[in-house]
């Protein structure tokens, strides 16, 4: 215990260094309770505006001169007991210094003047201030977003197929721009905004082009057109000369087409590709099929597509030279589609993301645009195929080998087969059923695609040569193939007809249009059909729907007549 305590220093009692000294000093200046005895303090309450005296603090020293001295918020020398005194005032001031709680509501502790002053009340509430008025400039910009929202609601209704209205809202945008400009002249307010001008006007000349209001259409893209300010407006004359193209005004349409042509730079070489396609669509029109075929040559040297190779055989189909179009034709099989990879669409049902992104993706817009593509880019390369297989060789046979084979060394090989449907179809137009029949038996171990198309064709033929009993065999096969084929349907319903059962007849023709409402086969004959039930006013109604689609149908029209003297309704 000893050693412990020999390492303790204790403090001498006669220390002077006093650990509690100066607690209990303090500034007389700051005690609140002597408030009540000071009488200079007391003087200032009495005369309520009066200036505090010189005081001196308990240590001699003259109070802050930084600021003016301060009483309480009182005015009156007495206590308020509605509620505590909320500040101090100064001096020489008439107005309370406001708590920042409240100033931001518009209190202070000034009383409240009339209302018709726009200040405070005698309870110090508060008053609303009324919201400044919109500028002229304000006012106009408001307008022009309107004119915005009218135009992009044209744009949607031309977009969805409502043409009037779309045209309906194009010319209230445009009365409302106008009515701006006029403003802005009128008043000297800010400057002309060109960019909404052009994109009013624009819109106005497209909705017109979309109604078939054409010299409207034409007028409202010569203002843009005119105007110097607009730098880039000359390529507008593209849709003036497709205008003057759909009036067959083929001379105009060639003049807007070459003076947009030399408004596009070099480097927009897509776009003068385009007009330059338009302009040998023109010639061709006019019958110059040599300008051409050297406009679109060159289309397909700087930007080869799948239209401009068809449109270029045309040409040289009509100028007879064969050994070109073998080379068109060839040079066509060598552009590719660019579509991507179908693998994308590729499903693994195991693999739930792979479940929900296939289901996004397998019609979405792109899943549309390559379907659309790529039905074009077949029926170019069909159509050009059918075009010069009688043209290229000898005989029709050799020439439309000589393109199968040729296809088949391609990328579109997928198109063999229907190549060879056409040209079993081709047979059957000239006539020659033997060579139909045979080139299409061979297609009977092939996919169900093709399975289903030739076995339709097939019992079309042998319908036609009195055959029923074939007909009615492949059209089972091709039923079979494919249940939603209406050509099959209708083949079928045409063997059960030929074997007088009409009812059953009917039931293949009601099922065909169900699938293809537009199927005019299959509403002709099931008016036939009803016809021969005794349902005459249905057959009348069929045939009168069917003229609606085919107008001035002689038969039809027989058909019609015939129902008219039956029903006792001529």
């Amino acid at each position: 215990m000893t050693g412990r305590l020999a390492n303790i220093h204790l403090a001498p009692e006669d220390d002077d260094d006093d650990l509690y000294g100066g607690f209990d000093e303090y500034d007389p200046t700051q005690d609140v309770e002597a408030l009540e005895n000071d009488e200079n303090l007391r003087e200032a309450v009495k005369t309520g505006y009066g200036q505090r005296p010189h005081m001196q603090t308990g240590r001699g020293r003259p109070p802050a001169t930084g600021r003016k001295p301060l009483i309480p918020g009182t005015s009156a020398g007495r206590m308020k007991t509605g509620r505590p005194a909320t500040g101090l005032q100064a001096a020489d001031s008439t107005l309370a210094r406001p708590l920042t709680s409240v100033r931001g509501a518009g209190f202070t502790a000034h009383g409240r003047v009339d209302k018709k002053d726009g200040a405070l009340g005698a309870k110090g509430g508060a008053v609303m201030e009324k919201k400044p008025e919109d500028t002229p400039e304000e006012q106009l910009k408001a307008s022009e977003r309107k004119v915005n929202e009218l135009v992009e609601e044209s744009v949607k209704l031309l977009a969805e197929g409502e043409k009037q209205k779309g045209l309906s809202k194009a010319k209230e945008a445009g009365r409302l721009e106008r009515s701006i400009v006029k403003q802005r002249e009128q008043g000297n307010i800010g400057d002309h905004n060109l960019d909404l001008t052009y994109c009013v006007i624009f819109n106005l000349a497209t909705a017109y082009s979309s109604n078939q209001m054409y010299t409207q259409a034409l007028n409202s893209y010569m203002v843009i057109v005119r105007n110097k300010t607009y730098t880039t407006a000359g390529r507008l004359r593209v849709n003036m000369a497709n205008i003057y193209y759909e009036q067959g005004n083929y001379t105009q349409a060639m003049k807007m087409y070459r003076m947009a042509y030399d408004k596009f730079v070099p480097s927009h070489q897509t776009m003068r590709m385009k007009i330059a396609h338009n302009i040998a669509l023109v010639l061709i029109k006019t019958g110059r099929y040599a300008d051409a075929a050297n406009q679109l040559e060159r289309v397909m040297i700087e930007r080869p597509n799948f239209q401009s190779a068809l449109n270029l055989i045309l040409c040289h189909f009509a100028l007879g030279e064969c050994d070109k179009m073998k080379q068109t034709f060839m040079q066509m099989l060598l552009i590719s589609m660019d579509i991507g990879d179908d693998d994308r669409y590729f499903v693994n049902h195991e693999d739930h993301h792979s479940v929900m992104l296939q289901d996004a993706i397998k019609d979405d817009t792109l899943k549309q645009y390559e379907e659309e593509k790529k039905k074009n880019t077949e029926h170019c390369i069909v159509t050009a195929a059918k075009v010069i297989a009688p043209a290229i060789e000898s005989t029709f046979a050799a020439g439309f080998d000589w393109c199968v084979e040729a296809v088949r060394s391609s990328e579109y090989v997928n198109l063999v087969s229907d190549l060879e449907v056409t040209k079993a179809v081709t047979y059957l137009k000239l006539k020659d059923h033997r060579k139909a029949i045979e080139t299409l038996k061979d297609f009977e171990k092939k996919d169900s695609n093709i399975t289903t198309s030739a076995a339709t064709n097939l019992s079309f033929m042998f319908f036609l040569d009195g055959d029923s009993d074939q007909a009615d065999t492949y059209a089972d096969k091709a039923i079979k193939a494919d249940h939603y084929n209406p050509q099959a349907l209708v083949n079928k319903g045409n063997c059960s007809f030929a074997l007088e059962d009409y009812a059953r007849a009917k039931d293949y023709y009601v099922e065909a249009l169900s699938i293809e409402a537009s199927c005019v086969e299959a509403l002709f004959n099931l008016g036939l059909a009803n016809k021969q039930l005794g349902n005459l006013k249905d057959a009348c109604q069929n045939f009168i729907k069917l003229n609606n689609i085919m107008a001035g149908n002689t038969q039809i029209l027989y058909h019609i007549g015939d129902m008219y003297r039956q029903l006792c309704l001529c």
